[in-house]
């Protein structure tokens, strides 16, 4: 998929130079309102009128978390410190993570969050050791640090401004492939969204705007549970012109939210799973 379909559609179609991040300075993603958001109120379309934007960032509301977003916030630490710890030598255990855990505004079976943490943590130790495995007995002169840069050539939770382009000035990637320039965003949903690749085209624009680095290729991973079995799914993507107009559309949008305080009003229908559902709703 990538090196007989995407990579050549991208050098074929190409991305238009107004639509890439370096262009932060200019329109069309040149912000138009001097307010900043985070990345996932641009790119989040839970609620149908976009309320939860204006609930957030304008009336400041706290979110009151249920156990699937208690469920992707602990599996995101998982992936993100199962990987870094491996990368850095192994020096931590599962045990000695999760104990360290703060469960402030969790909630939950803390039995069934660790034991879906446990699973994925084996899977991304077990696939770290045998990726370094393969890659040390075809290099048998590189040395262990150059191993571990090529077997898993990521940047982790990288820290980055998007203050550029109207968002918050401490964003964190999900992950980044240095070496195959794909930029991954990691969803803990068995359901497969159009707009869930709104976030890795949002951060692939920021990476650009940053460090000048195209970036045409993202990519969706969704963890989900099925018989008690992880099931990993990936959809990969070319960051093409459509999309990256949709991303600066969304922007537009939630940023004249906030910036002149517009209320869009209750919808019509909510998902109860809604992390505002009870202060959208007065209940």
């Amino acid at each position: 998929m990538l090196l007989h379909r995407l990579l050549p559609l991208a050098r074929q179609v190409g991305v238009s130079p107004e639509l890439r991040g370096w262009n932060w300075h200019q329109p069309p993603l040149k912000p138009y309102y001097d307010v900043k958001i985070p990345m996932y109120s641009v790119c989040s379309k839970y609620c149908p009128n976009d309320r939860d934007v204006y609930l957030a960032q304008v009336k400041k509301v706290k979110p009151i978390l249920n156990f699937r977003v208690t469920l992707g916030k602990i599996l995101h630490g998982v992936v993100s410190d199962a990987l870094q710890g491996f990368m850095k030598g192994g020096n931590i255990s599962f045990e000695e993570w999760w104990e360290k855990i703060r469960w402030e505004g969790l909630v939950g079976d803390r039995e069934l969050l660790k034991r879906r943490a446990k699973q994925v943590w084996d899977f991304i130790e077990k696939n770290c050791i045998a990726q370094y495995a393969n890659l040390s007995a075809t290099q048998p002169y590189a040395s262990d640090h150059d191993l571990m840069q090529s077997s898993m050539p990521f940047l982790i939770e990288h820290k980055i401004s998007g203050e550029l382009l109207g968002l918050s000035g401490l964003l964190s990637l999900d992950c980044y492939d240095y070496l195959r320039c794909i930029m991954f965003d990691l969803k803990v949903d068995d359901k497969q969204e159009d707009w869930h690749r709104l976030f890795p085209v949002g951060y692939a624009i920021v990476f650009e705007s940053v460090h000048e680095v195209p970036v045409d290729v993202c990519c969706v991973l969704y963890l989900s549970f099925i018989n008690e079995k992880l099931v990993i799914k990936k959809d990969i993507f070319f960051t093409n012109n459509e999309l990256r107009s949709w991303w600066i559309e969304e922007r537009d949008h939630k940023l004249e939210i906030v910036a002149l305080k517009k209320d869009p009003g209750v919808p019509n229908a909510c998902n109860e799973d809604c992390i505002y559902y009870k202060s959208c709703r007065g209940e």
